[in-house]
């Protein structure tokens, strides 16, 4: 797949890179990036030498029919690993099991600490389970890493991709195993957590919002829904204020008729 897909990935949109050296050539590890585009789990991959494992949601790989094998035969190829989102905490646990699995086996564990992307380009508070539980877990160093500019290749809404130069930006390693074995206090959850999330607002250059980016949605799609309604009252009003308009001079016509001489 990095042949398949990386080659002419690099080829067509010439992603410019910094920091390599500071992906190690072998031994586990976690790579922390923002979260720009759906595109960022391909850039990422297709500059490395290596094999990045991301996670994600099942539902990918278990689509029936002809289409949903060729998107999970795609999702594999590209090192995208299964997530059961069901269960009673969801997500969250068996996004943690994935990364400690993908770690012991000495290999890289990609994980977008915002855990959605970006819903205005900006960077967003760091959800303080996943990564920073992993990290402690199993002692893996954890690497930031910030891609700039892929938002600007596939906007929302946008079925064809712009050619531009996205970026990559690599951070050096991050050592937390001052805080071994503490990885169920969650204030040292939330200290590793922010670390990386300063790391990685240092390598982007981005605004940095202290809220979750799925809050930061939720209020966007409240927005979107009330401003659609309140236009949906308006044009409602306004074709009511039309048909009285209408009825009232259909009333003034017979009285002008009787009052003419």
């Amino acid at each position: 797949m990095k042949v398949a897909v990386g080659g002419p990935l690099k080829v067509a949109f010439r992603p410019w890179v910094e920091g390599l050296e500071n992906i190690p050539s072998e031994g586990p590890a976690i790579l922390a990036s923002n979260h720009l585009s759906f595109s960022d789990s391909f850039f990422l991959p297709a500059v490395l030498d290596r094999k990045v494992t991301f996670i994600a949601k099942a539902e990918y790989f278990t689509t029936p029919g002809v289409k949903g094998r060729l998107t999970a035969a795609f999702f594999k190829g590209v090192g995208q690993l299964p997530v059961d989102r069901s269960g009673a905490r969801g997500a969250g646990e068996a996004a943690i099991r994935s990364g400690i699995d993908v770690l012991e086996r000495g290999e890289l564990f990609g994980i977008y600490p915002e855990g959605t992307r970006s819903p205005d380009g900006r960077l967003y508070r760091g959800k303080p389970g996943g990564l920073a539980r992993v990290a402690l877990a199993t002692g893996a160093p954890v690497i930031p890493v910030a891609m700039i500019d892929t938002e600007k290749i596939q906007p929302p809404g946008k079925v064809m991709p712009k050619l531009m130069r996205p970026g990559i930006r690599i951070g050096k390693p991050l050592d937390f195993s001052r805080y071994q074995g503490m990885e169920h206090d969650r204030f040292v959850l939330r200290a590793v957590t922010d670390e990386v999330m300063y790391e990685i607002m240092k390598l982007s250059g981005q605004e940095y919002v202290d809220m979750y980016a799925t809050a930061m949605k939720r209020q966007l799609t409240e927005a979107a829904k009330a401003e659609k309604e309140a236009e949906k009252a308006a044009r409602a009003a306004l074709a009511r204020a039309e048909k009285e308009q209408a009825e009232k001079a259909e009333q003034e016509k017979p009285e002008q008729r009787r009052t003419e001489p």
